[in-house]
């Protein structure tokens, strides 16, 4: 195909769609590629539902540059005038999560716990932009590498929000809610419950409701409880039992009452995950949302500093700064303790939650550390040397730099009310005097 649309160019087909096809494209003013559906307006005509073919096409046109989440592709530009149209999606080269869904290709049970608890943060974010995706399933979550997912085609997108009428009655029948079979109001309850099919699906290698023709399996969706995904693989806990067949419960107020109550039983599960080598993405996320300087930043910003940080786990007595030496990396505690000594005198225990090593970070490395920090349980540590951080968006660090001036003015006053409070003593000890700053 040569046609060009815009400063997109097609260069190989990548698959059909209901209402066009999909290509690699090269983005010649980027020099990047992306995914281009181009509508066929012949095809729309021709086939008995093309108004509704055409209405999704639409929908998820209208979401170029709405959503921005590390885990949705992202929509960069739309175009429909007449019947003539193209969507410029992000390319993911990885394939689909229906790769991973028979029993001989089962991925390994902490990955699939990974890829629910990001799936479950970016279905929350739509969910919080007014957007019910409306159509999970394992060809719509593509995956970067490893547990690294990005969810795609917002075509049935139901906006939860708006006012005007909007397209009733789609979906993907083995993966459909039971609110979406009865035609019944839908919020995020709906993504929950498919989520919950695609999850079993992943964890047991079968689908949790399956009839020989969709009127046995809708009839199963409304009416019969699934087995344990359990009873269907040997190294399954019955911990997933739990949230999966509770996503799968038939009333929507039977399920989660948020994406975040989900998100947090799923970390908790994923726990396990500290006695591997590698540390999982989801402790990582939980970790830095406990700390208080990162409170202002936006789950996106804070997916950027799980990708960008250099992580450990320290075991209890690791020396993670030493006094005099030099180094402009910050680093946030994610779990665990350390205590604070100078000259080996004790100045603080730190607990979860916090930061150290910002005034070496601010001087870029120009001052010696001032303290010694070391761990006194195992902890979860994130390193961000200065010249990482300057590589995460602007908005990220800008949100990062104020809230640090923030805390660093705060430990200023409470330096002068202690001053103020012991006026006759010329000189602080430095277990008085220290600020927390290393």
């Amino acid at each position: 195909m040569t046609q060009s649309f815009g400063k997109y160019v097609p260069i190989r087909e990548l698959g059909k769609g209901a209402s066009g096809t999909v290509y690699l494209a090269l983005d010649t003013f980027l020099e990047e590629y992306v995914a281009l559906k181009v509508l066929d307006p012949e095809l729309v005509k021709v086939h008995e539902l093309g108004e509704t073919y055409m209405k999704q096409f639409m929908n998820e046109a209208s979401l170029a540059g709405r959503l921005s989440h590390p885990h949705i592709a992202a929509i960069f530009e739309a175009a429909v005038i007449e019947g003539f149209g193209y969507i410029a999606l992000e390319y993911v080269s990885g394939g689909d999560l229906s790769q991973f869904t028979s029993p001989e290709t089962l991925l390994p049970v902490q990955h699939v716990i990974e890829i629910a608890f990001k799936t479950c943060g970016a279905l929350d974010y739509a969910y919080k932009q007014g957007v019910v995706h409306r159509d999970i399933k394992p060809t719509n979550i593509m995956v970067v590498d490893g547990t690294n997912i990005k969810i795609v085609d917002f075509g049935a997108a139901y906006f939860h929000a708006a006012k005007q009428t909007q397209i009733a009655g789609i979906g993907t029948p083995l993966y459909m809610s039971p609110e979406q079979i009865s035609g019944e109001p839908l919020g995020h309850h709906c993504d929950m419950f498919s989520l919950g099919v695609v999850l079993y699906e992943l964890f047991a290698g079968r689908r949790p409701f399956e009839g020989a023709n969709l009127t046995e399996i809708f009839d199963k969706i409304l009416h019969s409880d699934p087995i344990a995904p359990s009873l269907l693989r040997k190294d399954l806990s019955v911990d997933v039992d739990r949230f999966v067949l509770r996503m799968l419960r038939k009333a929507p107020e039977e399920r989660y009452a948020t994406w975040a109550d989900l998100a947090l039983e799923i970390a908790e599960l994923g726990d396990f995950g500290r006695l591997q080598s590698t540390i999982p993405d989801s402790e990582k996320f939980t970790g830095l949302r406990r700390i208080t300087l990162l409170e202002p930043l936006s789950d996106g910003e804070i997916w950027e500093l799980v990708y960008a940080g250099h992580w450990m786990r320290a075991p209890s007595q690791k020396v993670i700064l030493r006094e005099g030496d030099f180094g402009d990396s910050v680093f946030f505690l994610a779990s665990g303790k350390v205590k604070v000594t100078k000259n080996e005198r004790l100045l603080d225990l730190l607990s979860a939650g916090v930061y150290f090593g910002e005034m070496a970070y601010v001087k870029g490395g120009a001052i010696p550390r001032q303290a010694t920090v070391t761990s006194t349980t195992e902890a979860l540590i994130a390193e961000f040397p200065s010249s990482v951080l300057q590589q995460v968006s602007a908005n990220c660090q800008l949100r990062i730099a104020l809230s640090m001036l923030h805390s660093l003015v705060d430990r200023l006053a409470l330096a002068d009310e202690r001053i103020a409070r012991k006026p006759t003593i010329a000189a602080q000890t430095d277990a008085d005097d220290w600020s927390g700053d290393t």
